[in-house]
């Protein structure tokens, strides 16, 4: 098969949670250890740093990623999901990993996936630890999928933890209240292993403090610092970095020797090292036009603060949703002056048309509805004026339709 091929099969032979919501599902170790032993266990003999949270995730695993490239590390990264190339999920010193690779790593295994019948994430984490350690990877920084305890990612022994914050989101999965969320994400935890948390509050901190006492791992709050910028859009990068550079100075103490300038480079050049988009992105001006994947009530509550940052004129907002969000509680955030472009996007878990004209009207808002992410985008295009803001946010599906 060609590398197009392979991917289309991919997508069409295993259950994949992006398409197909919580039918794709699959909770525990199990398979992930299967396809490992499979594929010899490329996961013996890496370092890694694991990486989970609610929000943010993304954003610290790709800063820490940029900073041990710039100390010389060669550095593997593994993301989800990915927005217009599969090979997004698996970078290399922020390349994407070759096309041969993914067909040769398909079409070596993929007889014997039928008896383990794993999902698409699983097979994606497997091709990952492959991928890092046929190319000698120095370190790996691994951000979870869904959840933490029963990722498929959870089958590593990192050297450092890292909870960004806890949300309400995947609440089928993870559980409907903030402790339970942050009993799973705290499954990351390991013993006798550092963990950093970047937010937390009365609810969530007992959680990850029994966890650690559990696992004698010992637990770091992050640290305010204002003295790091990134090239990563928006003012609530600065939490993200915090969290970073807490787990930097704890690495620095067990034999990691991370530079101040090396570390502040690499905060600066964290696009341009590991292509990391689809946050806060400016993509043009005259009129502006932003993108950012934020998708949950956390998420989308920052973002609009940040809009409330910038000068514009009329504000255009695109959004999309899986239909598995909260949406009541997300369209409580969404402000009266604005015109809402609310859209479908070509996948099972899209919220419909319907769906999204009951909620406008419900909540008084200017909008249209479409049936298609590309009619919304070019009748808000067509709307704009120079001084104008259009705004593509929700679904990872809508911006990577958009992309």
């Amino acid at each position: 098969m060609t590398y197009q091929e392979t991917v289309d099969w991919l997508f069409a032979q295993l259950p994949n949670y992006q398409l197909q919501g919580g039918s794709a599902y699959k909770p525990g170790l199990e398979n992930i250890t299967q396809l490992l032993k499979l594929t010899g266990n490329p996961e013996k003999g890496l370092r890694f740093f694991h990486v989970a949270g609610t929000n943010g995730k993304g954003s610290v695993s790709n800063m820490l990623a940029s900073i041990l490239q710039e100390h010389g590390f060669k550095t593997g990264l593994f993301t989800s999901p990915h927005l217009t190339d599969f090979r997004e999920r698996i970078r290399i010193n922020g390349a994407l990993i070759s096309e041969n690779f993914v067909v040769d790593f398909v079409a070596r295994y993929k007889d014997h996936w039928q008896e383990i019948n794993p999902s698409f994430f699983e097979i994606t984490t497997a091709m990952a630890f492959a991928a890092f350690k046929q190319n000698e990877c120095d370190i790996c920084v691994i951000e979870t999928g869904l959840g933490g305890r029963l990722d498929s990612t959870n089958v590593i022994e990192p050297e450092i933890s890292i909870i960004t914050n806890i949300g309400l989101d995947h609440t089928a999965f993870l559980g409907d209240t903030l402790e339970e969320i942050a009993f799973e994400k705290a499954g990351i935890i390991k013993k006798n292993t550092p963990v950093v948390i970047g937010e937390w509050n009365e609810k969530t901190l007992p959680v990850f403090e029994k966890a650690a006492t559990e696992k004698n791992a010992e637990l770091i709050l992050a640290k305010k610092t204002t003295s790091y910028q990134t090239d990563l859009g928006g003012t609530f990068q600065q939490i993200n970095i915090s969290t970073v550079i807490t787990a930097t100075e704890i690495l620095n103490k067990s034999g990691w020797s991370f530079k101040p300038e090396k570390v502040k480079l690499g905060l600066m050049q964290v696009q341009k090292n590991t292509g990391f988009k689809g946050r806060f992105q400016i993509l043009q001006h005259n009129p502006t036009v932003l993108i950012d994947a934020a998708h949950n009530e956390a998420g989308v509550k920052v973002l609009f603060a940040e809009i409330n940052r910038l000068q514009f004129e009329k504000l255009h907002l695109i959004y999309g949703a899986a239909n598995d969000k909260d949406l009541q509680t997300i369209f409580k955030l969404f402000p009266q002056n604005a015109h809402y472009y609310f859209s479908e996007f070509d996948s099972k878990r899209t919220t419909k048309v319907d769906e999204f004209q009951k909620l406008a009207t419900a909540f008084d808002l200017e909008a249209d509805f479409f049936n298609e992410s590309r009619k919304a985008i070019a009748v808000a295009y067509e709307a704009a004026d120079e001084n104008d803001l259009i705004v593509i946010f929700g679904s990872f599906y809508l911006v990577q339709e958009f992309l």
